[in-house]
């Protein structure tokens, strides 16, 4: 089985006029309450003496499970052939002093010609989870493979890379999910490689970075369309940041810096930085495979970005669609307050400047996705995961779709009772946004978790096909999807 591009294509117009209008009349193998009406469901409960990370559907699971018998409700495109995989935080001990901080465990599903073919999840094979030990015990530095692996997933060169924070990314099989051994790309990475990588839609080119603790605090780097790295850069700055993505356009890379500073001691258990406002806010940019010493940087007002939406170049300004919040706490993840969909233009003439155009959607918004056949391009579609009000607890709604130019919002409400991870779109035809997303679902009253399909187009809808799974799935971080052909 090779994992390749698949070249067989399917109309979608004709797919959802036709298959999913007869598929809307089957009966349900489940009883699932998402979607419903279940205003009396009560709302996410927090025992305030646990930490958030390890209850209610974040809490791990303690099996490796394969399924081949897994129904559908509605009807999956058919089209889709390919493997959907997503990472997460799942420490086997059922302790950690932080979300960030679990073993890393893949979820996947392979899907074909209308059906899965198998569900199943794996922990990454890494020195904590060989061990049995947890980040309080440690192995020094997270470099080489020395670290959980636990946030995102990047397929490139024939390679599925799972990686977390910092260190060098794990090999995947995506045949079964195997590890196969972490990778420092024939000795060229230099200490971390980003959960955050991009990929040029019109070169192949990867695009990658990685921030460490001691200097050279950020590197960045690309790689051929096979893997091979080809060139590698230090950016200079003052002191290593949580940096925890990146962005690039058709001929430029950009940073953000904010000033969650590494070096303080782990408050409560939590990651080793803190919050230091005077240390301030700015972005930098380089050319496209330029050199670090080339960056421009201009300041400003302090906050904090994990995720972009998109960037890309409009003349002399580049624009960046990002989901910011106003701060993260001292070595936690738990935000102060939602974080809001922003565009920001920076200038980049003889004088660099910034500017906030504003919120986009006035509503709590993170877990971005696009259509990446428009990476680095000017783009009309984004998706997004809402975010419910909760001080206590992550509690993530439904997904929705933006413009980000007009401020155009639609959503799929799940309902009360229901969660959604973050939403990967995999395209279904030649245009922006046609296609399709995936994303796993928590049915709280049921105590389960549900793949489901979308309609990019036509979030509002709700999901076009569902697949029970034969286990709840925990909140998670990041996927991908790794095209299969025969």
């Amino acid at each position: 089985m090779r994992h390749t591009a698949r070249s067989k294509k399917v109309s979608r117009r004709r797919f959802l006029e036709g298959t999913l209008a007869a598929a809307g009349a089957l009966s349900l193998p489940w009883a699932s309450a998402c979607g419903d009406s279940v205003s009396s469901f009560p709302p996410l409960q927090v025992d305030p003496d646990r930490a958030w990370w390890l209850q209610n559907n974040f809490a791990p699971v303690t099996e490796e499970v394969l399924a081949t018998d897994l129904r559908v409700r509605g009807a999956l495109p058919p089209e889709l052939s390919g493997l959907y995989v997503r990472n997460g935080s799942n420490p086997q001990s059922g302790d950690s002093t932080n979300w960030f901080l679990g073993d890393g465990m893949l979820h996947g599903l392979e899907i074909e010609g209308g059906r899965v073919s198998w569900y199943r999840n794996r922990y990454i094979d890494t020195p904590y989870y060989r061990a049995g030990v947890d980040y309080r015990d440690g192995f020094g530095p997270p470099l080489e493979g020395n670290h959980q692996s636990n946030v995102s997933l990047t397929w490139h060169g024939g390679q599925l890379l799972a990686s977390g924070e910092v260190g060098a990314p794990y090999r995947i099989d995506p045949r079964n999910l195997d590890t196969l051994g972490w990778t420092d790309f024939d000795g060229a990475l230099g200490h971390s490689f980003t959960a955050h990588s991009k990929i040029d839609p019109q070169t192949g080119y990867l695009h990658f970075f990685g921030y460490f603790f001691a200097n050279p605090f950020l590197q960045y780097y690309v790689a051929d369309p096979t893997g091979r790295v080809m060139h590698r850069t230090e950016i200079p700055v003052a002191r290593g940041t949580m940096m925890h993505s990146f962005a690039i356009t058709e001929t430029d890379v950009v940073f953000w810096e904010c000033p969650a500073v590494f070096g303080a001691p782990a408050v409560h258990g939590g990651l080793p930085y803190q919050w230091e406002p005077d240390y301030g806010s700015r972005i930098g940019v380089l050319p496209l495979g330029g050199n670090g010493a080339q960056t421009r940087w201009v300041e400003m007002p302090n906050g904090y970005v994990f995720h972009e939406l998109n960037a890309f170049r409009d003349q002399e300004e580049i624009v960046l669609d990002v989901c910011r919040h106003e701060s993260v706490p001292d070595g936690q993840i738990l935000l102060s307050s939602l974080p809001r969909l922003h565009r920001w233009r920076v200038g980049t003439g003889s004088t660099m400047t910034f500017r906030d155009e504003g919120i986009i959607v006035d509503r709590g918004l993170e877990f971005p996705q696009i259509d990446r056949r428009f990476t680095g391009r000017a783009h009309q579609h984004g998706w997004c995961v809402e975010l419910r009000e909760n001080a206590e607890t992550l509690d993530p709604g439904g997904i929705c779709h933006v413009d980000p130019a007009t401020g155009g919002f639609t959503r799929w409400d799940p309902g009360v009772a229901c969660q959604s991870g973050e939403a990967i779109f995999v395209p279904g035809g030649p245009s922006e946004g046609e296609g399709w997303l995936m994303a796993i679902v928590y049915d709280r009253a049921a105590d389960a978790s549900d793949f489901v399909v979308l309609d990019a187009h036509d979030v509002a809808r709700g999901p076009i096909a569902e697949v029970r799974l034969p286990h709840r799935v925990p909140h998670g971080f990041h996927g991908t999807w790794v095209p299969l052909a025969n």
